[in-house]
Parts: C-alpha cells; structure tokens; sequence
C-alpha cells in the first residue's frame, strides 16, 4: 500500500445544501475546485459534511460525484459512529462505491475506555482490507485516545494513520516520535499544521482549504519540501482563516465564506443552523483578506 498518497492536505469536503435538500451540482464543483487547487486528497463524509444528518442514499451519491470529479485522487469516507454495528454498517455501505481508505472517529458520548477504543477500532479493522485512518477529536467526542492507545492500534496491518485534533502537543509528539514505519500523523486543526509537521507529521485533513486550497496545499507542500521558511509565510497568512474558520461550530462558518463566494447557499441542516450575522461579516473579511473576494 502506498501511503504517501495521504499525505499532503486533504480537504474534508462540506456537503452543501438548499432549500434543504443535498445541492449536488454545488458539491461537484466544489470537488472539480479542489482538484483545480492542487489538492492531495478528498474526505467526503466527515464531521465537516454534516454525515449524521445525511441519508445512506446521500452518502452514495455524494460518494459517486466525489469519485466522477476527483480526477484519481484519492479518497478517505467518514464512517465512524458510536456504534460499531452502524460504523460496520457504513463500511459496508460504501466500500463498493469507490472509496480508497475510511476515516473512522472515536465514538462520541459513550465516553469508552482505552481498552473500548481499542477492541472498538481492531473490529472495525477486521471487517474490511481497505486502510484504516483514526480519528481523535476529543472536543467533538468527550473521550481522548491517548498516544499509548494509538501507537497500539498503529500496529495493526490497516490502520494506516490518525488525524490528530486533540491539541495535545506532547501527546501528538509522543504518537510522531514512536509510530511503527508506515504510520501516517496528519493534522486535525488548520492551526496546527505547521507546528506539528515542523515536528514530523504527514499533513493536514482540512476545513479551511474548503475555502483557500491553493495555499493551504502550498503549506503543506512547502513543509513536506522542508521549506520551512516558506510555509511560514502561508501559515501567517492563514492563521486568521484557520482561526475564523471555528468562531462558531464546523463547518457554519465554512459555509458562510463559501455562500459569500457564490458557491454553496448559506445553508445548513438542523441542528446546525447558518452563522450569526457578525460571523458572515467576518468571513467576508476574512476571504477579503486573502483576496478570494
């Protein structure tokens, strides 16, 4: 298996919606955008996509655009819950619809213990020969794997990788520093991609180059290149992005920015609702800013 096609920046793709149903034609050209701005890898299906309000009849088809304008590269599909029959179950969903890894979160409000999580993801694991990427978001789960956890699954033939959105730097090193040869680090948080692969990670699944790909691809790039000089410069001029991208819950202020583009209707699915108006003000800044308006 070659894992270096996940490395780099992925963009964890917004499902956009109007009038309340999926806005397919918007979703295809927001991939065919990506593709057009350099991007690594595309991860339909995530906590960004708003998944737990999609139909398994959504997911499919969103799967196949995703797969019809990706021009070959690689896809990773959200399908963790917090249950293990419904994640199997998406698995099963989706593996026949193209799909080349499956990110998998640690499951949310049960609140598992280590050995949980452990005998959670070694089943999933064992249910499918596509690669594995976990997912640690404790500010979205209430529960953290912890670095001795990980580097437990990591030794698992098809657990091929983690993004890491725990903003916990000594237990990110810890994971960077003791991972077995082929186990990917990729970042969680925008704002942390530069500090964490200064430290060794892989990349970043991102929110933000939802909106700015092209420079958020040349960040990452630049510190894969060991151009650490240069990444700094995009890593300054994205920080108000990164930040802004999260003054209310992913991916509302996303989908204001893209709105304001003229790219998505500013919509989303109860029970997430459209950003307040101070925060549509400030994303217009924002993209102002990085001349995307």
């Amino acid at each position: 298996m070659d894992i270096s096609r996940f490395r780099g920046c992925g963009t964890a793709l917004i499902t956009p919606f109007r009038n309340g149903e999926v806005d397919y034609d918007a979703f295809a050209a927001l991939v065919d955008r990506q593709v057009a701005g350099g991007i690594d890898f595309l991860v339909p299906l995530g906590t960004t996509g708003e998944t737990p309000c999609l139909t398994d009849e959504e997911k499919i088809k969103i799967l196949h655009l995703t797969n019809e304008h990706a021009a070959g590269l690689p896809i990773i599909a959200g399908v963790g819950t917090n249950s293990l029959d419904h994640t199997i179950a998406n698995i099963k969903l989706l593996e026949p619809h193209g799909v080349d890894a499956f990110l998998v979160v640690v499951p949310y409000y049960n609140k598992p213990p280590q050995e949980g999580m452990y005998q959670y993801y070694k089943a999933v694991a064992e249910c499918t020969e596509k690669p594995i990427i976990l997912y640690n978001v404790p500010g979205r789960t209430g529960a953290n794997m912890t670095a001795e956890t990980t580097l437990r699954l990591a030794q698992i033939d098809n657990i091929i990788a983690i993004k890491e959105a725990s903003s916990n730097r000594g237990q990110i090193l810890q994971i960077i520093n003791e991972r077995p040869e082929g186990f990917l680090v990729l970042s969680g948080n925008d704002d942390e991609t530069f500090p964490l692969m200064k430290e060794g990670a892989d990349g970043i699944i991102s929110v933000a180059s939802n909106i700015a790909p092209k420079p958020c691809v040349k960040l990452a790039h630049a510190m894969l290149e060991g151009k650490v000089e240069k990444a700094a410069m995009y890593h300054e001029k994205l920080s108000p992005l990164f930040r802004n991208c999260f003054v209310e819950s992913n991916p509302i202020p996303a989908k204001a920015a893209l709105a304001a583009m003229g790219l998505i209707a500013n919509e989303c699915r109860l029970p997430l609702v459209p950003c307040q108006r101070k925060t549509y003000d400030l994303m217009v800044e924002t993209i102002k800013d990085l001349g995307l308006l």
